[in-house]
């Protein structure tokens, strides 16, 4: 309560301002709000043509979740309070885990037809835009005065980052998303190339 009466205060004046918000600040929420908005947008057009039904069911369920998402955004950026509803944490279902290893492909090239938008574009266009969200909810959350809705968009992030995670689990299970592996010597030589910092006990 002390925080957001702090955050409406008038520099050099002690008085306490109706306005609870920078214009910096709001600026990068229309921005990241766009983001979302965009997201949905696009959803509404891939669920027509999405024809697997893992990415369709993957699909409706993080458009119903970014909606809820939007809504509780928009109900505290205009009252500046909490949101009515809470948004639940995102839940992945059961996934299986992550394959290893690059294999033979074709070489790609852009589609030029709309017959050629297949699955593997749709679930690229879906990680894109979820990378866009948290990239702008990040910018937001740092630059945002008002502690209510800088501690929603911070809070959002990590269910962005798990909704960017369903998706990858999805493309590498199809062989669309590959992770690349290094030796086993080189994993390890990166991996052991740290060593804590020592602690100065006497400060």
């Amino acid at each position: 309560m002390q925080m957001e009466e702090e955050a409406g205060k008038i520099a050099g004046s002690g008085m306490t301002s109706r306005q609870t918000n920078g214009g910096h600040e709001l600026l990068d929420a229309d921005e990241a709000i766009g983001t979302m908005i965009s997201a949905l947008e696009q959803l509404v057009l891939y669920e027509q043509e999405a024809e697997d039904q893992e990415l369709l069911a993957i699909l409706q369920r993080q458009k119903a979740y970014l909606s809820q998402m939007y809504n509780s955004i928009i109900d505290t950026l205009q009252s500046g309070q909490d949101p009515k509803t809470v948004v639940q944490n995102y839940q992945i279902p059961d996934m299986h885990g992550v394959t290893y290893g690059l294999s033979p492909k074709q070489a790609k090239s852009p589609s030029q037809t709309v017959q050629e938008i297949n699955d593997e574009c749709i679930s690229t266009f879906m990680m894109n835009n979820i990378k866009l969200i948290a990239t702008s909810f990040t910018t937001t959350a740092l630059e945002t005065t008002n502690p209510v809705l800088r501690r929603l968009f911070a809070d959002h992030i990590p269910n962005v980052i798990e909704m960017a995670y369903e998706v990858f689990l999805f493309q590498n299970k199809k062989g669309y998303y590959e992770v690349a592996l290094l030796y086993e010597q080189e994993m390890q030589m990166i991996k052991n190339g740290y060593t804590n910092v020592q602690q100065n006990m006497n400060h």
